[in-house]
């Protein structure tokens, strides 16, 4: 199996510079046309795949409110929750994907601060700091997600909001080869899935590269559980089939929950 010592915070951070030299679609900053439109009062963001969230989710100004996007960088969520009117602070592990936000901020005139760091320490945050956090998919790249849960609660002001999308973990039941190359489900893994402990070696260097991000499945009682074992209530609940994938004609490949931290 993969050497399972590996720093998956420094792994990763070199790993997302990289994604975005190479462009992935989630580090592609927003275009002007669409921050004009946010400006206008016509926006929307993502948490889960090409899905929009659905609007009765946000606080019903959002101009008025301290949003924190957290795992969020890529010049994406920011900006345009920014374009709206929202106050906006992008934490991310990713000095690349900060620059995105940075690079759309500096082009259109946004006042978006950016912050280096891990998502399961916001430290640099007083308590109640925020009225709505935007977690979009991402915990796939940390492995351990309690911390996360009990930090979003506690910079977040009462009566605040938690948005979080991530991947159904059943997908990681299936070789990843067969999948990619032959379009078929075939059950390989037991569950809860880690690139570093669940592949032979040099197989990752093989599928994906040894320099791609790491990546953790994690059980829905660490993803819904955790959330209300950190003090949150979830109001909402969605599902979206995965944007790229074979299961998405099979099961859902990404959930999405709102919660709320109580008053």
């Amino acid at each position: 199996m993969s050497e399972p010592h590996t720093d998956p915070v420094a792994h990763n951070r070199r790993a997302w510079d990289r994604e975005v030299e190479k462009g992935n679609e989630w580090s592609r900053p927003v275009t002007p046309e669409v921050v004009a439109k946010a400006r206008a009062g016509e926006w929307s963001i993502v948490l889960m795949g090409y899905e929009p969230v659905d609007p009765t989710w946000f606080p019903p100004d959002i101009a008025a409110c301290d949003v924190l996007c957290l795992a969020s960088g890529g010049g994406q969520q920011g900006p345009v929750l920014a374009a709206a009117g929202a106050r906006v602070t992008v934490f991310d592990n990713s000095p690349g994907q900060l620059a995105q936000d940075e690079m759309v901020a500096a082009r259109e005139g946004l006042d978006v601060r950016t912050v280096l760091g891990d998502a399961r320490d916001l430290s640099g945050f007083p308590d109640a700091s925020f009225d709505l956090v935007v977690h979009p998919v991402s915990n796939l790249f940390i492995p351990e997600l309690a911390p996360v849960w009990r930090e979003c609660h506690r910079v977040l002001r009462p009566g605040g909001t938690l948005l979080s999308g991530f991947v159904n973990p059943d997908v990681y039941l299936f070789d990843a080869e067969a999948m990619d190359t032959r379009g078929e489900l075939v059950v390989r893994h037991r569950l809860p899935y880690s690139d570093v402990t669940h592949l032979e070696p040099g197989e990752r260097e093989r599928l994906w590269g040894a320099d791609s991000p790491l990546e953790y499945s994690h059980t829905l009682t660490e993803q819904i559980g955790g959330q209300t074992a950190a003090g949150f209530a979830i109001t909402s609940f969605a599902e979206a089939p995965h944007h790229s994938e074979v299961t998405a004609g099979w099961l859902p490949g990404y959930f999405a929950t709102k919660a709320v931290k109580g008053s």
